[in-house]
């Protein structure tokens, strides 16, 4: 089981059997079952630098041409009470389903930018130190243009045993995002998928329903994307999407009235974080539900019933009393007979 937590840092814990470790803020990690001789758990820190220490940024953003190479630096800071020694590694990065950085766990083997990034296997931090470490990005000279995501992190691994006698072992890890864009034809693009919606009644009769919507959204681009849509209302951010992937979007859902079929035109944006000067064709699609308005069919048909009722009654009530007349009548004119034969 592997757990991640993302800011513009990494923090990562994967583990090879049945345990979890406490993960800290986003650039601090805690090395669960990492014990000094005062049982102490081994925390630490990584963060973007220069050659003196740490500088201001959040993650390392590059541009180079195909062929092209740069030096950046990571700072390690062991904010533990013991000497530890620190894997580092570099891999592939992405974004996950909700929108948040990570990078391709140990096993999973990087196809590109992570694989561009030349750094020491490991460093040893005195405890309460700093230490500045080099790495280097060489972009081959097939690379395509474009972003190109990676990420970088230091990690402690560390075994131990369950309450079963099981043998776990432990990878924490912190990093933070490594991005590198490529000179060349910058092309963004965007585009919509499979559009799911869902109509759900309301059973207050002055009420409307809830219409539920769901997109998929497709970076069809070279570029960072940050996505907006909008559902014939205002535009809501949703976040980031890396060149060639994927994301599925759950817009809250919107008021809408039974008309037996409801249509709303979808609109989903995009812009480029890197350069504004680039801009992305928007995408729409039109999205419509069957919305049966049974409530105000079933009140409708049964004021119909009532007053087919009534006016069935009155008839029939007419009928009655035209009956009586008519009997009335029938009677007078026979006594009146009865009264001339007398």
């Amino acid at each position: 089981m592997k757990t991640t937590a993302f800011a513009g840092a990494i923090v990562t814990a994967a583990l090879f059997a049945l345990a979890m470790p406490s993960l800290a803020t986003p650039a601090l990690a805690e090395s669960a079952g990492s014990k000094s001789a005062a049982d102490e758990p081994v925390t630490w820190s990584v963060a973007p630098a220069d050659a003196n220490g740490p500088d201001d940024r959040s993650w390392v953003e590059s541009k180079l041409d195909a062929g092209e190479s740069t030096t950046e630096y990571l700072a390690i800071r062991n904010l533990g009470k013991t000497t530890t020694t620190f894997a580092l590694t570099a891999a592939d990065g992405y974004l996950t389903t909700t929108g948040r950085f990570n990078m391709l766990q140990a096993g999973q083997e990087s196809v590109d930018a992570g694989t561009w990034i030349t750094v020491a296997k490991e460093v040893t931090v005195k405890a309460g130190g700093t230490e500045v470490v080099p790495f280097t990005i060489t972009v081959p000279d097939n690379a395509t243009p474009g972003d190109h995501p990676a990420g970088i992190a230091a990690s402690v691994s560390t075994t131990g045993t369950t309450s079963d006698g099981t043998q776990i072992g432990v990878e924490s890890r912190v990093g933070f995002r490594v991005m590198t864009q490529v000179t060349g034809d910058l092309a963004p693009a965007l585009s919509i998928g499979r559009v799911t919606s869902e109509y759900t009644p309301s059973w207050n009769l002055f009420t409307p329903g809830k219409l539920s919507v769901s997109y998929e959204v497709t970076n069809a681009g070279n570029t960072q994307l940050s996505i907006s849509d909008s559902l014939d209302a205002e535009s809501i951010k949703r976040g980031d999407v890396f060149p060639g992937e994927t994301r599925t979007i759950s817009l809250d859902p919107v008021a809408a009235w039974p008309l037996v079929v409801i249509s709303k035109q979808l609109t989903v944006a995009g812009s480029v974080p890197s350069d504004a000067t680039l801009t992305v064709a928007p995408a729409t699609e039109t999205v419509s539900a069957i919305a049966i308005p049974w409530l105000h069919l079933a009140v409708l048909l049964g004021i119909i019933a009532v007053a087919a009722f009534l006016i069935l009654a009155r008839r029939r009530s007419s009928a009655k009393i035209a009956t009586l007349l008519e009997q009335a009548r029938a009677e007078g004119r026979r006594e009146q007979a009865e009264a001339v034969r007398g």
